[in-house]
């Protein structure tokens, strides 16, 4: 008697790339999302996913959160803060728009939000669907990789519907090159 093979009730749901409802999304389809900040393993990471999606045609998209102010019980004092540190963070993301734009060959999708970093990167998850790769620059140093590394491989794991890549910021331009 020959061997039948397994029958699989959707097999595009196994296939890489699948959502949940058994869609394959090409690899042009594919939005690497990177959480900005003004530290080195944020560039790694930036670098890695313009390149990745340079190399699968594929986007990149930035989230900029604006930390809530320390000030909020003063009114005045407090949405001026907020405008300064959106101002600012709508800048950071313009210098570094351009510079994704040179690596991907693309411009990116820019999203800035108000609030708990982790929370807002959660909820946009949530809220977008084409996200489909969370790219996360991990600190090699003594203090860990970061509490936002920390929370999306560990407890905040299960909430996630994407694949994380960690990238250390060990790695040199070269190096994120030769993997991309």
């Amino acid at each position: 008697m020959a061997d039948v093979p397994p029958v699989m009730a959707n097999p595009a749901a196994d296939a890489p790339g699948a959502t949940p409802e058994g869609r394959v999304s090409p690899a042009g389809d594919r939005v690497f999302l990177v959480v900005v900040d003004e530290t080195e393993e944020m560039r790694v990471a930036l670098r890695f996913a313009a390149l990745r999606a340079h190399s699968t045609g594929g986007k990149v998209a930035m989230l900029y959160v604006v930390e809530p102010s320390e000030f909020q019980h003063w009114m005045s004092v407090g949405d001026l803060m907020r405008e300064e540190a959106r101002t600012e963070a709508e800048q950071v993301l313009q210098r570094l728009a351009a510079e994704v734009s040179d690596l991907a060959g693309s411009l990116p999708v820019l999203y800035v939000r108000e609030g708990d970093r982790r929370d807002e990167l959660l909820a946009l998850l949530d809220e977008e669907p084409n996200i489909s790769i969370l790219v996360l620059g991990a600190s090699t140093g003594k203090r860990g990789p970061g509490p936002l590394v920390s929370a999306m491989t560990g407890k905040f794991l299960g909430r996630l519907h994407i694949p994380v890549t960690v990238v250390p910021d060990s790695m040199t331009n070269e190096e994120i090159d030769a993997v991309t």
